[in-house]
């Protein structure tokens, strides 16, 4: 399966901009690269961005 047929999940994320506390974030995508390029299409690109799929880490498990 490509990534244009991967199936839409919800990733979680904290970014942290300048000396800000970490912002939560919630992104749709159907993948982390995606999701992550989603994030920084938004925020802009030099933050510390944290991103996961808890479907991911559950099955890693």
């Amino acid at each position: 399966m490509s990534a244009d047929q991967s199936p839409i999940r919800e990733y979680t994320g904290l970014i942290w901009i300048d000396d800000n506390p970490g912002i939560r974030l919630r992104i749709l995508a159907r993948s982390l690269d995606e999701a992550t390029t989603n994030v920084i299409k938004e925020y802009g690109d030099g933050h510390g961005i944290s991103i996961w799929s808890e479907e991911d880490a559950s099955r890693a498990r």
